[in-house]
This record gives structure tokens, sequence and C-alpha cells, in this order.
């Protein structure tokens, strides 16, 4: 089990944000780091509630399953002042205000965390700290309502500029919790006493966070990889090292007008960088010998592990899936590179047959994730899908109404989600159910509804939600 691969928007901020997430998933990036701003989810839109939702929908359709909030858009709060105000400012309501709605936008996005920094002081170092100290706090106070983590990056040039820094603020606010690290590994090179490798060692289990880039000594300038002193291999190492699970995104904000170049260049780079894991040795050993997936795919839980992706919002998988399940379709996608239509199909169906509920839940959510399957493909998948809904094991059940379900008849597809609704499943691991919910599937959820309500038993809230909605 290791870290994701994810891009910052920042670097695409002359893409849609649709079309910069699209990019940034085709490239092989299985995460994101999100910067709030004008045209990328602004926080103070007055439609923020269904953009949030059309956000979501996009990241799981995209198969980005990590996420992290990051805030350092330039004139979000201010037009004429660059990252202004500051929790330094003599009123920082405005800033305080803005990490709170990225926090609740964090919560329903179900992201690690939300990434910010102190800000540039002008006054004296007393009062820098005391305000630093009061604007945390009160951030906080939001977070630990919304139960969302608070990630601070030593920025360069700021109050805070160093690890030691926000380590000793943790410690003076009485190490609060929700109160972690963001740690971009280009400002160690221009900045910290020791390298990058070395600060991802000292932040160990606070690091929340990971920033990638390149840069040069006591110069804060995002370079791409190989531009600079990094060490890149020993950095990632060092991540490994310390099992460090979250996102490490690449960040080159000032390489938006060539962002699709510049991502595939740092993916590579990256890639080749990358400890040798055992998922990157399967993935080569199945483009080698096809047929060794029958070998490999078993073992994938025990060499993964099989932790939820989403434990704070989905802690048993129901919805984003599981460690071994992402690996699963990883494999799968591979697999789909090297064999026909025919073969892949087979493959599948053998798989599905033989293996165990995590096993088939992989096949399940494989096909949800490939793009265009053949016809011989879709039809075994179909078959999968309803002998999936005739179980009773709800992650089995969950991965069959994902993504793949759009190819099954409305009559199928209805029964798919009242039998979410009799097992337990939210509807949120539900595909396209906003688009494709009708009539008939509301009069089903209502005769359902009717009948729990007879025998005296609950009926669950998103269904209830769901019924409101046809009102």
């Amino acid at each position: 089990m290791t870290f994701s691969l994810g891009y910052g928007t920042n670097g695409f901020s002359n893409h849609r944000l649709d079309d910069a997430l699209a990019v940034i998933a085709d490239l092989g990036y299985t995460g994101v780091a999100l910067t709030l701003d004008h045209d990328h989810l602004d926080p103070f839109a007055d439609d923020l509630a269904r953009q949030v939702d059309h956000v979501a929908s996009r990241l799981s359709a995209l198969g980005l399953n990590r996420v992290v909030i990051e805030t350092g858009a330039r004139y979000l709060l201010d037009p004429w002042r660059k990252h202004s105000p500051t929790l330094l400012s003599d009123d920082p309501a405005l800033r305080i205000d803005f990490l709170a709605r990225a926090l609740r936008i964090a919560g329903d996005l179900g992201a690690d965390c939300v990434s910010f920094w102190s800000g540039v002081s002008t006054m004296d170092n007393d009062i820098a700290w005391s305000r630093l100290r009061g604007g945390v706090a009160a951030v906080l106070e939001h977070a630990a309502r919304l139960n969302v983590r608070l990630a601070m990056e030593p920025e360069p040039g700021h109050l805070v500029q160093h690890l030691s820094q926000v380590l000793d603020l943790r410690k003076e606010l009485g190490e609060p919790e929700l109160f972690g690290v963001t740690l971009d590994v280009g400002h160690c090179v221009a900045v910290e006493p020791v390298n990058a490798a070395e600060c991802v060692r000292l932040a160990g289990p606070l690091l929340w966070n990971v920033q990638l880039d390149d840069m040069l000594p006591r110069v804060h300038k995002h370079l791409e990889f190989g531009d600079g002193h990094l060490d890149l291999p020993g950095t990632l190492s060092a991540l490994a090292e310390i099992g460090y699970t979250g996102l490490a995104a690449v960040e080159l904000p000032r390489h938006s007008h060539a962002a699709p170049d510049t991502a595939r260049r740092a993916f590579e780079a990256l890639t080749a960088a990358m400890p040798q894991t055992w998922s990157a040795k399967a993935e080569r050993r199945i483009r080698e010998k096809p047929s060794v997936i029958g070998v490999l795919f078993p073992a994938v839980g025990r060499e993964v592990g099989r932790e939820a992706l989403r434990p704070d919002t989905d802690p048993r998988g129901l919805v984003h899936g599981t460690v071994d399940d992402r690996a699963r379709v990883r494999l799968v996608t591979v697999l789909s590179d090297v064999l026909d239509d025919a073969a892949l199909a087979a493959e599948l169906r053998d798989l599905y047959r033989f293996g165990d509920d995590a096993e088939r839940r992989g096949v399940l959510r494989a096909l949800g994730a490939l793009e265009s399957p053949g016809a011989e493909v879709t039809d075994a998948g179909i078959k999968l899908v309803e002998d999936a809904l005739r179980a009773n094991d709800i992650r089995l059940v969950a991965a069959a109404m994902g993504d793949f379900a759009r190819f099954l008849d409305d009559h199928t597809w209805r029964h798919g989600v009242l039998k979410c609704v009799f097992v337990g499943v939210p509807l949120a691991a539900v595909a396209d159910l906003e688009t494709r919910a009708d009539d008939e599937l509301k009069r089903m959820l209502a005769d359902f509804a009717d009948e729990r309500r007879a025998a005296g038993r609950d009926v669950p809230a998103d269904a209830l939600a769901l019924l409101k909605e046809g009102r």
C-alpha cells in the first residue's frame, strides 16, 4: 500500500475544471489537489451546493479517488491585493470564513484535508504569532464541528516558513487532533536546513498532504522535476518508508500555459522515480504475460491492503471502494490494453466465477472503469452485474450499481436501486441516479416505504430524499 499521485488544479488555471480533471485522470493520476478559485469551484458561488455535487460525481467517474482542498488562490478574497486578507491581517474574518467554507467543501467531497498557510508578516513578531494562534484556533473550531482535518503548509517568506514552526505551533495549540502538516518538497530544497526526505521523516504521521515540485536552494520558484536540486527518488522512498498513504500532488502553479504537456512530463518523472511497488510489478507482469492475472488477482488484498479509500466518510468502502478494489481495477485496465474483446470477456468471467467476494467486487468496479468496452465484454459484464444483484453482500451490490450499471436496461436498473435500499447500500453508490431516476422508480420506492412504515421500520433517509425530489 502506498500513496496516490495527483496534480494540482492551480497548474490548470486556463482550463475549465471539468476539462482539467479529465486531463489529469487521463494521464494516469489518481488524485487531485483542488485549489478553490474563481473558475474552479468558487466557494462564494450562489449555486455552490450544486457545483460541489457535480465535482463529487466527476471525481468519482474519473477515478480521482484522493482529494485535497488547497486554499492558495491569489485574488479570490480581494481583487486588489494578492492572498489578502490572511490570518495575520488586522481583520482576518474573511480569511477565516473562506477557510470554513473550504472545510465544508472538503467534508462534502470526502477530501483528506484542507491545506492552508500563515501569510506574510509585516508587523512585530509577537503580534503576528498571537494573531496566527487566534486565527488557527478559530478555524479549528469549524474543523472540529465538521470533523475535517487542517494541514498547515510552511511557505517561504511567510511567518511560518519552516516545518519546525508548524510543529511548534501545533504544540502551542495543545496538539489538536485535526491539525497536521502539508509539505511542499520543493520548499524543503529552498529554505529547510535538511533535505526533503528528512523533512518527510520529521513530519512522520502528521504528514497529511504532500506537494511535489523541484526547486533550487534559496530560490522560491516552482520548477519541473530535474530542473532543481530535489532528490526525487529519495523523497518518494521516504514517503513509502514512513507509510504515507495520502495524496502527493504536483504543484506547478505557473505552468498553466502548457498544462497537459507539463503534467505528462511530471507523471513520467514520478513513475520512473517511484519505489517499485507490488502493484507496479504486477502490472508489468500482466503486460508481459496476460494469463498471470489469474494468480495475481487473488493476491491483491494481501499485498496492498483492504482499507476503505475514504474511511472518514465511507468506512465500509461502499461508495468509493477500498484499496484492493482500486488495485484490481488497475490490473484489469492494464489487461484490457493487451487483450482483445473476446479474450478480455472470457478472463473477466473466470476472475468473477472463481473469485471470492473481494475479487468479484474488483471485477465489477473494473468493468465500470473501462471507457469503451466492446460488445462481448459488455454482454459478459451485464450478466455478472445481474448475478451480483442476486447476492446479499452489500459491497458486491454497491459495486454492481457503479458506473457499469449504465448498460443495464431500465427494469433491471430500477430493481438494482431497490436492492440497494433494501440491503442498506447508500444511494450515493448508484451511478447516474440523478439523471436516470424516473417516475416508475419513485413509485417503486414509495411502495417500499409504505411497506416499511406498515411494519414499523424506518425508511432510509436517502430514499426519502429521492422521493421528496419527485414532488
